[in-house]
């Protein structure tokens, strides 16, 4: 077999670290990209030539012609989110030419997870899980009572509607009886969803069969995560997380590729922390502070590339930080928007928690978390517009300070830093 390079980049916090950039980059040296977990409820946000885009449910290789795009069987895959997804990039640029493989044990993401998302927070009041409501949670829940359907599922009629009549038997019970909502008709989810067939004919594969033949002819293939180490549904701060597991290990099934296969795991954090949705957050900072550094981020502001919610904002964590990428098992770590820093006289960095009077370094079990108070140690601030800056020797001492006190702190190398939302805004080591 030759030898293929296959990179996974992927979270090491709550989401939001700014892996779109990193993605889009990686996407253009890649012949393949996978998405291998997660639907439309997150979103990476890429600026390139053509404007800004945020894709939900599409890999990042989407704007390079040769690349070739596949939704893996680890993600939710709602037809029509991702019909109007590619639609609307085609507004804005009619010529492009994509390749997409849906692969064809992706299971569905059908209206009914939708509603029963946004059923259940209501229900919730005042604690809820800060849900983006996109259905992510009813899906998984369903895929794993092996009730979902699966995208190859929806070609044969007879096949296709009894699967349906008895899925529907059961959600049924559940909209009417718990949440008090009308029925649904499996007929009008069967009419949704066979328009869909063309489209579905036209890109459904068999990615695994791809993948070990990209494998076999030593392709680059590039594993696309979603949100951080710090949601996953079984690492990550239980049970402010997403429903599926977003970490490295994960790509393995969620692609359909061996494990031993993943060459190169590329986290990436940005140089100071921000979160979306609800949750234990140690380093938030509020007020004046807060709004401060949530204006100067993201290079647009911090606030959800799919809700446009405000992010929660602190500075740097280099207790949860290194937890996340040991999670990921990360060779090296990409850092994002250190240029948003160059405000501060000073940047506090948390290196320590305490709780209950005691030190740790160790990150702990989500239920100390509340009780957790962040310990920061205060470095000089750099006080200079870096963007524009392409070698690492030519940042202020400061700067480069700050980059070697938080490799560190976490323990991996950082071999990426960006200073700009640009492609090319990225300084080399």
């Amino acid at each position: 077999m030759s030898k293929s390079k296959i990179t996974a980049i992927v979270g090491a916090n709550w989401g939001d670290e700014g892996k779109g950039k990193i993605t889009d980059i990686k996407a253009g040296q890649a012949d393949v990209v996978v998405r291998f977990q997660g639907g439309g409820n997150a979103g990476h946000t890429i600026l390139n030539e053509y404007g800004k885009f945020a894709l939900h449910q599409m890999p990042s290789g989407m704007f390079y012609e040769n690349v070739v795009n596949i939704i893996g069987n680890g993600c939710a895959l709602n037809l029509e989110y991702l019909e109007k997804e590619i639609a609307k990039v085609l507004e804005i640029v009619p010529d492009l030419k994509f390749q997409l493989m849906l692969d064809q044990r992706v299971p569905l993401l059908l209206p009914h997870h939708i509603l029963l998302d946004e059923l259940e927070e209501e229900r919730r009041g005042d604690r809820q899980f800060g849900s983006t409501k996109s259905g992510i949670a009813p899906f998984y829940a369903e895929k794993y009572f092996k009730e979902a359907i699966q995208l190859n599922e929806i070609f044969d009629d007879a096949h296709f509607k009894t699967r349906l009549e008895h899925l529907y038997e059961k959600v049924n019970l559940t909209l009417v009886g718990v949440y008090k909502a009308e029925p649904v008709k499996y007929m009008d989810i069967y009419e949704r969803i066979v328009k869909f067939r063309p489209f579905v004919e036209k890109h459904m594969g068999d990615a695994t069969a791809f993948l070990r033949d990209a494998r076999e002819q030593g392709k680059n293939i590039l594993l696309e995560g979603q949100l951080g180490a710090l949601r996953d549904v079984g690492m990550g701060i239980y049970p402010y997380v997403t429903s599926s597991h977003t970490l490295a290990g994960f790509a393995s099934v969620g692609a359909g590729i061996p494990p031993y296969a993943i060459t190169n795991i590329l986290a990436v954090t940005k140089a100071y922390s921000s979160c979306v949705g609800a949750g234990p957050f140690v380093v938030e900072l509020f007020g004046d502070e807060a709004n401060e550094l949530r204006l100067r981020g993201g290079h647009a502001g911090e606030f959800g590339a799919l809700t446009g919610r405000p992010r929660r904002v602190g500075y740097f964590d280099a207790v949860a930080t290194r937890y996340g990428v040991q999670c990921q098992g990360a060779t090296e770590v990409a850092m994002t928007n250190i240029d948003t820093l160059s405000y501060l006289d000073e940047i506090p960095v948390c290196v320590a928690y305490e709780i209950n009077g005691k030190q740790t370094t160790d990150f702990p079990a989500p239920s100390l978390l509340d009780f957790a108070k962040p310990v920061y140690e205060i470095l000089p601030g750099f006080k200079q517009d870096i963007r524009g800056i392409r070698k690492f020797a030519d940042l202020p001492e400061n700067a480069k300070s700050y980059v070697k006190f938080i490799e560190k702190q976490i323990g991996v190398p950082i071999t990426w830093l960006s200073n700009g939302p640009k492609r090319e805004e990225l300084v080399e080591f």
